[in-house]
């Protein structure tokens, strides 16, 4: 039981955290609350841009910040990665409206994107099937590292696991989104 319970505490140890007050907001929508068509795929009539974004309070040693948006209630088995940025520099605290067009020059400075689920490197908003509304779960990741051996052809479920792998702490916003 006791060698049981420590590696309980081992994984838990490993597992990122949340820092006290490392915070993600966005303007696009409220935590919980209903994803704009903005935000949307254009397959479900959207614009599809990725929504702003803002973070603070990270901890003491973060070198670099990650982003994904993840739909956890996705038919497809693990989930569907609709987007992942690696290697945002440290002074970087945001990322403005639209900076996931895949167009050069929207991201920060020596920031890239993973391949998400839709087949490209770049954002690809909520279209969900027909029914209950889906959770989008977008993490901002603090990172002990600078920098992440990502290329544009990770798979979103690769650049995730290297983000978790590299975490000082996360934090997280979710929007809701569905159709009818």
């Amino acid at each position: 039981m006791r060698a049981l319970m420590l590696a309980v505490a081992l994984v838990l140890a490993a597992a990122p955290g949340v820092a006290a007050g490392f915070t993600v907001t966005t303007p696009d929508f409220a935590d919980g609350g209903t994803i704009g068509m903005a935000q949307v795929h254009t397959r479900c009539q959207g614009q599809n841009r990725s929504p702003a974004l803002a973070w603070s309070g990270e901890p003491a040693g973060t070198q670099s910040f990650g982003v994904t948006m993840y739909d956890p209630d996705a038919p497809a088995p693990g989930g569907w990665w609709h987007w992942t940025v690696f290697n945002i520099p440290a002074g970087v605290h945001g990322l403005a409206a639209n900076a996931g067009a895949g167009t050069p020059g929207l991201l920060p400075a020596g920031a890239g994107e993973g391949r998400n689920d839709f087949g490209f490197s770049h954002y690809g908003g909520p279209c969900p099937p027909p029914g209950a509304p889906h959770r989008y779960e977008i993490t901002v990741y603090a990172l002990k590292t600078a920098r992440l051996p990502l290329g544009p052809d990770s798979p979103g479920a690769r650049v995730a696991a290297a983000l978790r792998a590299n975490a000082l702490a996360t934090a997280r916003i979710t929007g809701l989104y569905g159709r009818r």
